[in-house]
């Protein structure tokens, strides 16, 4: 169990949250609140004394409804052990024992970690084990885009899949040199640019017999932009590039822990997109791992190509549900913003399961069509595609429908266009990488797949 949290604990310290509108009833029972000032504004945190000590915590909710709201409390509190109090049902019992974890996250691998001892006693009827394995999936995915890109090149991301397949009793698999510009020429083609080796990696789990689930996640490390160079302010946040591939392999994390019933697969093709004497070039033609011909109008769409030879292998095998997720497009974030990312699909009861499990755990999507009028936008000019559509408007469409060109044989297709990142901080959800969708497609499959 996540170590943040007990079963049970002597003495355990009662927290509670406070709606704005009943600020006021609160400091009439506790005068202390009324003394501080106490309004219940949201993020307010109020320490109850007691002889000596703490005799409860009290924070304010304002007028929202969040239901991370309580990691609040594992972000600020003195170490103790506490205990949930008066709460919300809306952010009680599960919410709020995954709030408390998720507060708890820090990046600290370059600095000297601040120790803290915290811990909540699990909520009654809270399963503390589907708690630690959601927060270790999300906290794995944060890490692994936090690491900059000096730490977190190809090989190191390979190296990461690696130890989960070894832990797990996954089989891994990487394809670099020659055989990746045989079989995965996109993916090449990006990543011949850097002196660091582009590769593609595999990860399989599960019973043959099983189900099909394929997750692909892009997985550029770093990007530049190639040579049609991002201005300075577009790469600051370019290490989150890889965010599709560490949400694969934080939710891959989860499906292997759960056990669920599903022969898992996941596919990251892994490069570093620079600019050097042998990078790859606006106009030039390459043919893709399914035989499309895709032409280079610019060198800063590299997500959906190297996605395409991804997609082309998943879809070779039919899955039931091949699922990808990329950091793919400005033009998504321009649309819904860096709190709630898109996605694309057909299938209408995967749109809405997904949607109702987004909702459930808190963990937003919101669906855009695959509005098949923007088509003719992807069609190259002296190629069967070309990655710079000729319309300037609705490019998270019409990157979705690019990709589609490489997914025939899937039962099921769903496509994520997330940000990896959280530009505005609040409790739960610090200031770095996030884990976009991980939490809401793991009770879609736990609920498919669950045995």
């Amino acid at each position: 169990m996540h170590p943040g949290l007990v079963k049970n604990a002597r003495n355990a310290i009662p927290l509670h949250a406070v709606r704005a509108r009943d600020a006021k009833s609160w400091c009439q029972r506790f005068p202390f609140l009324k003394s501080a000032g106490f309004t219940a504004k949201e993020g307010e945190l109020r320490l109850l004394p007691d002889r000596g000590g703490i005799a409860a915590a009290v924070l304010g909710l304002g007028k929202n409804e969040d239901t991370l709201a309580l990691a609040a409390f594992s972000e600020q509190l003195p170490d103790g052990t506490y205990r949930l109090g008066e709460v919300p049902d809306f952010c009680g019992g599960a919410k709020a024992a995954l709030a408390w974890t998720l507060g708890l996250y820090a990046f600290d691998r370059y600095r000297k970690p601040r120790k803290r001892n915290l811990k909540l006693v699990l909520p009654p009827g809270v399963d503390g084990a589907e708690i630690s394995r959601l927060a270790a999936g999300v906290c794995l995915a944060r890490d692994l885009i936090n690491t900059p890109a000096n730490d977190m090149g190809p090989a190191e991301l390979a190296d990461a899949a690696r130890r989960l397949a070894e832990e797990r009793g996954a089989k891994f698999r990487s394809v670099g040199g020659a055989v990746l510009a045989r079989d995965y020429p996109l993916v090449a083609a990006v990543g011949q640019g850097s002196a660091r080796a582009p590769q593609l990696i595999e990860l399989v789990w599960g019973k043959p017999g099983a189900p099909k689930v394929t997750l692909v996640g892009k997985g550029v490390c770093f990007d530049t932009g190639g040579y049609n160079l991002k201005p300075t302010s577009g790469m600051a946040t370019m290490k989150k590039d890889m965010g599709g591939a560490a949400v694969v392999l934080g939710l891959a994390q989860m499906i292997m822990d759960a056990k669920l019933n599903l022969r898992l697969r996941v596919l990251i093709p892994a490069v570093e997109n620079s600019v050097s004497g042998t990078a790859y070039r606006p106009s030039d033609i390459f043919k893709s791992r399914k035989g499309l011909t895709v032409e280079i109008g610019n060198t800063d769409a590299e997500g959906r190509l190297v996605l395409a030879d991804a997609l082309a292998d998943a879809d070779d095998e039919a899955p039931e549900l091949l699922i990808d997720c990329a950091t793919l497009t400005g033009a998504a974030r321009m649309a819904t913003g860096m709190e709630l990312p898109p996605f694309f699909t057909d299938d209408e009861k995967l749109a809405a399961d997904l949607s109702r499990h987004a909702a459930e755990a808190s963990d937003p999507v919101w669906r855009l069509p695959l509005w098949r009028g923007y088509e003719p936008a992807i069609a190259g000019a002296v190629a069967d595609l070309t990655n710079s559509p000729s319309y300037n408007l609705a490019g998270a469409i019409t990157a979705a429908l690019f990709l589609n060109r490489f997914v025939e044989k899937s039962a099921s297709w769903l496509h994520l266009d997330i940000p990896g990142w959280v530009d505005r901080p609040k409790p739960g959800r610090r200031l770095g990488g996030e884990a976009n969708a991980a939490r809401a497609l793991y009770g879609l499959l736990k609920e498919r797949y669950g045995r």
